[in-house]
């Protein structure tokens, strides 16, 4: 009982449907929500086989602490802590909605314990530091070999990832009107997980980067200009940069460079992300800084969260190597070419 009103009777499956309907609202990717799917449904059919029945007839309010960590206890044994804690918090979310529903009368994941897991040490590129370095000069050189080569292209998907620390998904969500400001003083906007916008600078040898990459774009594709609804990074084809692109683009850049054997297993865009944060951390950037910076929601050691101002975590950002970098390939020889002409700024301001 509820609030003295009977429970609503309703089976696993569509109570599931109904939750799985609900994560609409939060704008997950289709890639979250398949894997909420798939982990309540591997749990629920092991929970109905425990408890005798098939699982299109087990009812919610059948979901009990002793049949639900039953089940938790036999999904646990072939898979790894990480598997066994996406499916907790997937089964957590869906039995508080159950009760908010009417659907049970408390949630009863308080009874099944969850795997502990070590914190998750960074994986910036192997080595004495200098990787990046390597990896901006060869790129910008036209180290890396392709059919319909794009050196201004691939340079600035690699120095946005590496001065800013962005995640794929928000790399592939910039449009135009995600830079703003005035020269000198430009940020990107970018929309991260949970909806979560952040602010971040860049400096002028990004900009100028960039300014090159959309000339270069220009002249590519003979537009006489951008929509700022246009996505920043696209393929060769001129279509938005995919998933799948952008990984393929970074693993040639890593192979080309020859620093793929310096990129730590399990990582390939998300390594420049990692080095972008260790690099900053040992110039001095505070946690603080370094947590808005990369759009975490709180700080491993639980600190509170202090919101650091912007000229901190422009200073914070200015640190980066990267930029040292890419001050001298736009300076040099190997840049001056590929649509890096002079004339009014792309970007506007």
């Amino acid at each position: 009982m509820v609030g003295g009103d009977p429970l609503v009777l309703l089976r696993v499956p569509e109570a599931v449907a109904e939750f799985l309907s609900s994560l609409r609202a939060k704008k997950l990717s289709v890639n979250t929500v398949a894997g909420y799917e798939r982990d309540l449904r591997l749990v629920a059919e092991i929970a109905a086989g425990l408890a005798g029945v098939p699982v299109a007839e087990l009812e919610v309010r059948a979901l009990a602490g002793r049949l639900v960590r039953g089940a938790f206890a036999e999904f646990s044994q072939p898979r790894s802590a990480a598997s066994v804690n996406r499916a907790w918090s997937a089964w957590n979310q869906f039995l508080t909605f159950c009760v908010a529903e009417g659907l049970l009368e408390g949630n009863p994941m308080a009874a099944v314990p969850r795997p502990r897991q070590p914190a998750k040490a960074p994986k910036p590129f192997l080595g004495d530091g200098t990787a990046s370095a390597t990896l901006l000069e060869r790129i910008a050189a036209g180290a890396r070999k392709a059919r319909d080569p794009w050196v201004e292209r691939d340079l600035v998907v690699l120095g946005l990832a590496l001065v800013t620390g962005m995640r794929s998904a928000e790399l592939l969500g910039l449009t135009l009107g995600s830079i703003g400001g005035s020269p000198g003083d430009r940020r990107v906007q970018v929309l991260g997980k949970g909806g979560r916008t952040r602010s971040l600078p860049i400096e002028p040898p990004v900009e100028q980067l960039v300014e090159r990459y959309l000339r270069s774009r220009l002249e590519r594709f003979g537009l006489a200009s951008l929509p700022r609804s246009a996505a920043l990074l696209v393929d060769t084809a001129g279509e938005p940069l995919r998933r799948g692109g952008l990984q393929y683009l970074v693993r040639q850049c890593y192979r080309y460079a020859g620093v793929h054997d310096r990129v730590q297993r399990g990582t390939l865009v998300h390594a420049l992300r990692h080095e972008f944060a260790t690099r900053l951390a040992e110039r001095g950037a505070s946690a603080h800084e370094l947590m808005e910076l990369l759009g975490h929601s709180s700080i491993v050691t639980g600190q509170a969260y202090v919101a650091s101002s912007a000229r901190e975590v422009r200073r914070a950002a200015q640190g980066n190597p990267a930029y040292g970098v890419l001050d001298r390939l736009l300076a040099g020889p190997a840049a001056a070419g590929g649509g890096g002409g002079g004339g009014a700024s792309v970007l506007g301001g």
